[in-house]
C-alpha cells in the first residue's frame, strides 16, 4: 500500500480560507516581513505551491488578508447600525459590533492595525479601510443632526469623525492586548466618551478658546 498521504478534495473557496485563516495567524505574531510562506503553508496544512497558486506573493496574500478582515469588520458595524434606529443606540450597537469585532478576531485586527503601519503599499491600505470607517460614522452623526433638525459644515463632521475613529481604534488596540476584558463593558466606556461629546455637538453646543 502506498504511504504518500491523501488530502479532501474541498472547494476553493474553503480552502483559500483556510489559507487566509493560517496567514492571519501567522502575520499576526511575526509581522509581514518575519513571516515565512512555509510557516503559513504548514499552519493551513498544504503545500507551499498551492498557497502561491491560490492567492499569489507572499505581498499579495498579506493583502488578501487585510481585505478580509476589513470587509468582516465593516460588515459587522453596518449589520448593527441599522439607520431606523435612535443616534445614540446606532452609534453604541456600531460601536459594540466594532469592539466585538476585536475581541473575536485579536489576530485580525493585529494585522489590520499593527502589521500594516508604516509599511507601503499596506498603509495606503489601512487608510482606505479608515476612510470607510470614518464614511460610516459621520453618515450616522450626519443622520442625526438632519433628523434634530440640525446641520453641521463637511470639514466639522469628518473632523469629530476621525477624532472618534481614532480614539476607537486605539481603546481597541488595548482591547487586544487584554484577553480577559470584556468586548460590551470596552464598547460601553467608548460610548460614554464619544456620546457625551457628540450629544453636545447633537444639541448645538460647542466650546470656543477664550479671548486673549
Amino acid at each position: 500500500m502506498s504511504s504518500t498521504p491523501t488530502f479532501k478534495r474541498l472547494p476553493r473557496a474553503v480552502r483559500e480560507q483556510q489559507m487566509l485563516d493560517a496567514a492571519v495567524k501567522v502575520f499576526s505574531r511575526r509581522g509581514f516581513h518575519a513571516a515565512s510562506m512555509d510557516e503559513i503553508a504548514d499552519d493551513a496544512g498544504i503545500s507551499k505551491p498551492m498557497v502561491y497558486a491560490y492567492l499569489g506573493t507572499k505581498e499579495e496574500l498579506f493583502i488578501a488578508c487585510l481585505h478580509r478582515e476589513s470587509t468582516r469588520m465593516m460588515e459587522a458595524i453596518a449589520g448593527a447600525a441599522a439607520p431606523d434606529l435612535p443616534a445614540d443606540e446606532r452609534l453604541w450597537r456600531g460601536l459594540r459590533a466594532f469592539f466585538g469585532f476585536v475581541g473575536a478576531h485579536r489576530d485580525g485586527w493585529a494585522v489590520l492595525y499593527r502589521q500594516a503601519r508604516g509599511s507601503q503599499p499596506f498603509a495606503a491600505e489601512l487608510a482606505a479601510m479608515r476612510g470607510r470607517l470614518v464614511e460610516v460614522v459621520a453618515g450616522m452623526l450626519d443622520h442625526a443632526l438632519r433628523a434634530s433638525g440640525r446641520e453641521v459644515g463637511a470639514t466639522d463632521l469628518e473632523v469629530v469623525s476621525y477624532a472618534l475613529v481614532g480614539a476607537s481604534e486605539s481603546l481597541a488596540d488595548w482591547l487586544a492586548d487584554h484577553p480577559e476584558a470584556d468586548a460590551g463593558k470596552t464598547a460601553t466606556r467608548m460610548m460614554n466618551v464619544a456620546w457625551l461629546g457628540a450629544d453636545q455637538l447633537l444639541r448645538g453646543v460647542s466650546w470656543h478658546p477664550p479671548v486673549a
